[in-house]
């Protein structure tokens, strides 16, 4: 099939053996690749109820159909397992350069199960996969093993000029149930504990290069289809927006209609939102736009502290959920604190939006009494501390690196913590944006603001916030076009430049396979209802769809604002009909519980 190797490379790290495994032009073309293949492949080789720590756990890379091409948006990769945060459906996404290694090396996926005895990292290339002992690099941060392995390549294989690295840092070594897989140095593949995984496994790093490339469709079509695309949206207001002030600029953007979770989710805005907004952002550090491969948004901020006693800090970053995070959830009150927080979160390999609410839920359990530790609010030093010892597992940082459902229970604040499924929601609070109410329920990966991204049409008043009874046929159909975004692996902040026509466009000339609307959405929907399956077949219930308790009952100071449980309920209730699910929230065939 155009635009596929038809190539899966298995990888048993435990007999230390690999396969190139066919796959078939029928599966490809009814799954596209990305997040449909790999929900196919888990649901197959993953045993029901499987640990995710166990080495049966199966963990699946994959660039999309659309990577080493000349498509703008395309220079990403996926990672799908079973999540040790949550126990579900893991899927995590990451930019930067390597879905472009990836796809030069020849497979549409890399799948790995088994477990090491003794630390290991992967070289994958033309040839297949090679199996390096990684004792010097366990322990190392996230930066340094990225350049170790970089530099090993360069010296060993003169076929490698070019190489993509993913790595772990410490925190997935240690098991903490957030680490995240990182890349380029900034880039992270960083929700469910993806990077666990692999720590579990004993991987430290996965290195892919090569020379292959694909065929295509229709190689002009696409060279064509990418010129005409740049010429008419580079210079466009939204990404202009994205280009000149980066993610940052959401802090206002959602403040402005008392949306921006502050102080553990018991506010709506900051006080000090012009000391972390994109204005501040740009003023206080040194920003260049920066950009994945195959991107005219450059939406990444290169940036350097100017001034302070971290100046001289270089990091891309940091993004508004790292802003709302720490900014706002802990209310650090300075932009270059949170770009010091957000890179100690990276060389350790930590979620950042879920350490910013761990720490956050830390210092109202110390401000209760719930715990004898010294944290507050706005104590950058402290919290650093805290991540560390997250990462590290030392004194209170082990029993937040089991993440929130564990900790609340051991500190007896389960009515407090603020988490569906197990995972914490970014930085737009569906108490005002109601939408958000299925966004953070339905996804099958918790609290996921990116599976519809349904806080850009409320917030750009495409749908009114407060609408509740209609708003999830619309919702269903955001989530169809991007679950195929998920499949090809497209970049999100390109939602609004590829509706279906253009969709059904880049698929034709990449794969030769002619689809409209209805045969787009067809696909979506079997990749939604196959991680619905997923979750079902590991105990999912249909309570775990709805949101915190405490959204329902403590009202938002700025706006007076909740999400009533009658509100929930007809919202999850035209959502289910929407996907044509029963009244338990199971697709059709899935089979009574």
């Amino acid at each position: 099939m155009f635009s596929f190797f038809n190539q899966l490379l298995a990888i048993d790290v435990t007999a230390r053996k690999f396969e190139r495994q066919a796959l078939a032009n029928d599966l490809l073309q009814r799954t596209l690749g990305g997040k449909g293949l790999a929900t196919r492949l888990l649901l197959q080789h993953n045993p029901p109820g499987v640990d995710p720590l166990s080495q049966e756990n199966h963990l699946i890379l994959a660039a999309g159909p659309l990577a080493g091409t000349a498509i703008w948006g395309s220079c990403r990769y996926g990672v799908y397992t079973k999540s040790p945060q949550t126990g579900y459906f893991s899927e995590s996404y990451s930019g930067g350069t390597v879905g472009e290694y990836m796809a030069k090396t020849g497979y549409d996926a890399v799948m790995i199960k088994g477990a090491s005895p003794a630390p290991i990292w992967i070289e994958i290339g033309d040839a297949g996969a090679f199996i390096h002992a990684a004792d010097d690099l366990w322990g190392l941060e996230s930066y340094a093993t990225e350049d170790r392995v970089k530099a090993w390549l360069q010296a060993n294989r003169p076929s490698a000029k070019k190489s993509g690295v993913v790595c772990i840092g410490p925190a997935g070594e240690n098991l903490v149930r957030f680490a995240v897989i990182e890349n380029d140095y900034w880039r992270s593949a960083g929700r469910t504990g993806v990077g666990t995984v692999l720590g579990a496994k004993k991987i430290k790093a996965i290195a892919f290069w090569g020379a292959q490339d694909k065929a295509l469709a229709d190689a002009e079509q696409i060279r064509d289809f990418a010129r005409e695309f740049a010429k008419t949206h580079k210079d466009s207001p939204g990404v202009q927006a994205y280009k000149t002030k980066g993610t940052p600029m959401m802090v206002d953007l959602t403040s402005a209609v008392g949306s921006f979770p502050t102080r553990y989710w018991h506010k709506g805005q900051a006080a000090h939102q012009d000391q972390i907004n994109a204005t501040a952002f740009h003023e206080r550090l040194a920003v260049v736009p920066h950009a994945c491969l195959r991107c005219f948004m450059a939406c990444g901020r290169l940036s350097t502290v100017k001034e302070g006693r971290h100046q001289g800090l270089k990091i891309e970053g940091p993004e508004y959920e790292t802003i709302g995070a720490f900014g706002g959830l802990c209310e650090v009150d300075r932009i270059e604190e949170i770009a010091y927080l957000n890179d100690v979160c990276d060389r350790l390999g930590l979620d950042t939006i879920t350490a910013g609410n761990l720490v956050a839920f830390a210092i109202e359990a110390a401000r209760q009494g719930k715990i004898d530790y010294q944290i507050d609010y706005n104590q950058v030093d402290k919290i650093a501390q805290t991540l560390e010892d997250i990462a590290y597992r030392r004194g209170i940082g082990d029993a937040l690196a089991e993440g929130i459902r564990s900790v609340a229970k051991s500190w007896g604040m389960e009515d407090q913590a603020i988490h569906v499924k197990g995972m914490e929601p970014a930085a737009f609070d569906p108490r005002v944006l109601k939408g958000m109410t299925l966004s953070y329920g339905t996804s099958a990966r918790g609290a996921c603001h990116l599976r519809a991204t349904f806080y850009k049409p409320e917030l750009a008043k495409m749908i009114d916030p407060e609408q509740i009874e209609g708003k999830a046929e619309m919702f269903a159909e955001w989530e169809d076009r991007l679950a195929i975004f998920d499949t090809l692996i497209l970049c999100r902040f390109y939602r609004d430049l590829y509706q279906w026509e253009q969709l059904a466009t880049v698929i034709a000339a990449a794969t030769g396979v002619d689809l409209d609307t209805a045969g787009l959405r067809s696909i979506a929907t079997d990749v939604i209802n196959g991680t619905r399956r997923f979750n079902l077949r590991e105990g999912l219930t249909p309570q775990e769809d709805r949101l915190p308790p405490r959204f329902c009952t403590e009202a938002l100071p700025e706006t007076g604002k909740v999400v009533t449980e009658q509100q929930m309920e007809v919202l999850l209730r035209e959502y289910y009909q929407a996907r044509g699910w029963d009244a338990q929230g199971r697709p059709h065939g899935s089979g009574a519980r």
